[in-house]
């Protein structure tokens, strides 16, 4: 956890771990060294001056602020939040009072017991895993009131089970020659083989606009209801982000617009190229079904797609956005998360070019 917007976690920032067993027991604060190094000194937080005086932008950055953690502690708003460090004594003091700098340790919330989070957090992973028969992960967020000891709020904003997956990739596959490959990723998620999938939709690179995405998206959903009558999957590729609310960046789907999708591509055009949808909650939330995503940029020799293979080969539906090619045997599909590398094997079959 960490004090103010979760982005400052999702952006790899200093947060503190803690087991919500062992909550008197924290690592990082086991020593002094440790303490005044591996803790935060700044935060994410919305800059409300900046919301009134300029134009809403797009990038969902324009408004964060990123404040100093010694700065605000000292007006009493991370109270119970941060400890003080004693630099005549050596020792950091439980308690935002003092001259020395302020350290982050949530020791009054999990030592002293001021807010009973450890207990909640508890009580999150512990009654998820029982509904959902198997370890779960969680994102909460919390409201302290600093000026009442004890009163407070905690959110639990999502839950979704812990996916383990031991599938063994044969490395051959993802080490084929490019001219046997029709997709790689070397930024791939997910993990293990995606088997029973013979089929690919794809939006067409040579008549896309993203003016047009609200339709691409509305005719997805047509289309995916049909596979998830015939309990089948696919294979989906399309340009910008997949599931983006902003209709410039991508297409935008719901999760239950592309369910039954079992591999979800997003492959940049050279007059398109629009960040990648990794570390979204839209694509975290993928893992939990077993579904794999591949990011691609042939433009910038980032990854491999052949559209011109696709377009060769006949197709079982055609509009004048989406394609659908069915092949005669399932494709294989292999995904090394650890290394973050997927292929999709060209199949052999006879092109119309």
């Amino acid at each position: 956890m960490a004090v103010g917007l979760g982005k400052y976690i999702v952006d790899g920032g200093l947060s503190l771990r803690f087991s919500p067993r062992h909550a008197d027991k924290v690592l990082q604060t086991s020593t002094l060294d440790l303490a005044l190094r591996d803790t935060q000194t700044k935060f994410y937080a919305l800059d409300m001056k900046r919301g009134v005086e300029a134009d809403f932008k797009v990038d969902d950055g324009f408004n964060i602020a990123k404040p100093r953690i010694q700065d605000v502690a000292q007006t009493g708003a991370l109270r119970y939040m941060v400890s003080t460090y004693d630099f005549r004594d050596q020792v950091i003091r439980d308690s935002d009072f003092g001259e020395g700098r302020r350290v982050v340790t949530f020791a009054n919330i999990l030592q002293h017991k001021v807010f009973p989070l450890a207990e909640i957090v508890d009580f999150m992973l512990t009654k998820g895993q029982e509904e959902m028969g198997r370890p779960v992960e969680i994102e909460f967020a919390g409201v302290l009131d600093v000026d009442a000891r004890g009163k407070g709020s905690l959110y639990w904003l999502q839950i979704r089970p812990i996916v383990e997956r031991k599938d063994i990739v044969d490395e051959s596959i993802l080490g084929l020659p490019d001219e046997k490959v029709l997709l790689r990723s070397n930024t791939a998620l997910g993990h293990g083989n995606i088997d029973n999938v013979d089929t690919v939709v794809y939006v067409r690179p040579e008549n896309f606009s993203s003016s047009n995405n609200s339709l691409i998206a509305r005719e997805i959903e047509k289309i995916n209801r049909n596979f998830t009558e015939r309990n089948e999957g696919y294979v989906l590729i399309g340009p910008g982000r997949w599931g983006s609310s902003d209709t410039a960046l991508g297409i935008p789907v719901k999760w239950p617009h592309i369910s039954s999708a079992r591999l979800i591509v997003e492959s940049s055009l050279k007059n398109y190229r629009i960040e990648p949808s990794q570390g979204t909650h839209f694509f975290q939330n993928l893992t939990s079904f077993g579904v794999g995503y591949f990011t691609i940029d042939p433009s910038s020799n980032d990854g491999i797609y052949d559209v011109d293979f696709l377009n060769g080969c006949d197709a079982v539906y055609e509009s004048d956005f989406i394609r659908i090619v069915k092949f005669p045997a399932p494709l294989t599909i292999g995904i090394n998360g650890r290394k973050g590398s997927g292929v999709v094997v060209k199949p052999e079959v006879n092109t119309s070019i």
